[in-house]
């Protein structure tokens, strides 16, 4: 063989080896590929609010629009086949109370649709009425503006809470009716207060809760092989401000009863309600708590409807900012989300928590404002896929965003 010829098979030897070499580098260079998949949102810019829900095969998003701060307008989507369709229209209006915390609802029963916002009743900050809209299967138009509660007084009403109920809807919220001032100068409490709705917008039934809550925290509500529950921030004369339950049992409300004593005392509403779902008579709950000074998710579990509960996992702590969401995956496990500080910049998270205590690994949906336009984000399970929806905001613009994605994402630790 010539030099040449050894020249030649030294330069591809050489080639090999470095080909050999720089193999891991590349593979090493990939970025990990992300679990959660962003979706074209049906929501236009100066959308906020956002209010996710599934009921059976119909899962629906409702959001909230504003124009020049005057004129607001509700809207919603479907999804069909994972993906949102057009946003359809359900009222707009120059009156409304619109609030981070205090955010319109959509929900579906049968092909019947109810929505409902928050309007003004006085020119005061915080006197605002219920207003529920129905659109009964095969209706061509909403019918709106219609009355959840009669007292007529020019209180708070809202922190709504409705899920599908036997073939209606069953609609629980905080009542300020109470808290109007009397002779003596006195004012009462806040209260609970539930209604079982007609798809056509009637009153079928009504219900005081119970007669002492904290003011400005979200409802939840759910329905059990046994009846309906409304899980909610309760208010001692203490000013002990922990999770309370209440249940419908044979046609008859139970008492208010605490589900874990955590004993936080503050003077002040923390605006942070608790998430419950039902799956037969089994119960899950997840809420926050900043009690002893030390912010913190916690989740629970009931097998009896919720006359007892497990004692509560730890889900996060430290920098928490709650706003929490929960769902069943199964009668076993759950999957939890919440939202946590990190230095001007707000978390949205998610795990999945086993009943024996068992959780999986976080998972970050998305990274948002800490402020409070981001709200509450919202999520659902539709078909072994996990839908997310929160909002954005840039400068002063907000938008309505949705992600999705597998509940298989999730690894056990």
């Amino acid at each position: 063989m010539g030099l040449n010829s050894n020249f030649l098979l030294l330069v591809i030897a050489c080639s090999v080896m470095l080909s050999c070499k720089e193999t891991p580098k590349s593979i090493k260079s990939e970025a990990p590929v992300s679990v959660v998949e962003n979706m074209i949102s049906p929501a236009d810019a100066s959308s906020a609010l956002p209010h996710l829900m599934s009921n059976k095969d119909v899962a629906l998003l409702s959001w909230v629009e504003t124009l020049n701060d005057t004129v607001a307008t509700m809207r919603f989507s479907q999804l069909i086949d994972g993906e949102w369709q057009e946003a359809q229209h359900i009222l707009s209006g120059t009156d409304w109370f619109v609030n981070w915390a205090d955010y319109s609802m959509i929900t579906e029963n049968n092909g019947n649709l109810w929505s409902h916002v928050l309007k003004k009743s006085t020119e005061g900050t915080y006197s605002y009425d219920v207003k529920m809209n129905v659109k009964p299967k095969g209706a061509a138009n909403w019918t709106a503006d219609l009355d959840l509660h009669t007292d007529g007084t020019p209180t708070e009403h809202g922190f709504v809470s409705v899920v599908p109920y036997t073939n209606n809807f069953f609609v629980n919220w905080l009542d300020g009716r109470n808290t109007v001032e009397n002779e003596a100068g006195e004012r009462g409490a806040m209260t609970l207060r539930g209604a079982v709705i007609s798809t056509t917008g009637e009153l079928l039934e009504e219900y005081e809760l119970d007669n002492s809550t904290c003011d400005c925290c979200q409802t939840t509500g759910a329905i059990t092989d046994n009846g309906p529950v409304v899980i909610y921030r309760d208010r001692s004369d203490d000013e002990v401000r922990d999770i309370s339950i209440v249940r419908q049992v044979e046609g008859e409300w139970t008492a208010p009863k605490v589900i874990h004593e955590d004993d936080w005392q503050i003077k002040g509403c923390p605006v942070n309600g608790p998430k419950v779902e039902a799956l037969g008579n089994n119960l899950v709950v997840a809420w926050f708590t900043g009690a002893s000074n030390k912010q913190k998710v916690q989740i629970a579990f009931s097998s009896d409807g919720g006359a007892e509960f497990s004692d509560p996992v730890l889900v996060a702590e430290g920098s928490i900012m709650g706003r929490v969401d929960v769902l069943w995956m199964d009668e076993d496990q759950a999957v939890v989300s919440w939202m946590e500080a990190n230095n001007k910049i707000a978390l949205f998270k998610a795990m999945v928590v086993h009943k024996d205590g068992t959780i999986s690994n976080e998972q970050l949906i998305t990274e948002m404002s800490d402020s409070r336009k981001s709200g509450f984000p919202q999520m659902e399970i539709v078909e072994e896929t996990l839908y997310f929806a929160w909002t954005e905001q840039v400068g002063a613009v907000t938008q309505v965003q949705t992600a999705k994605m597998s509940v298989d994402a999730f690894s056990i630790n």
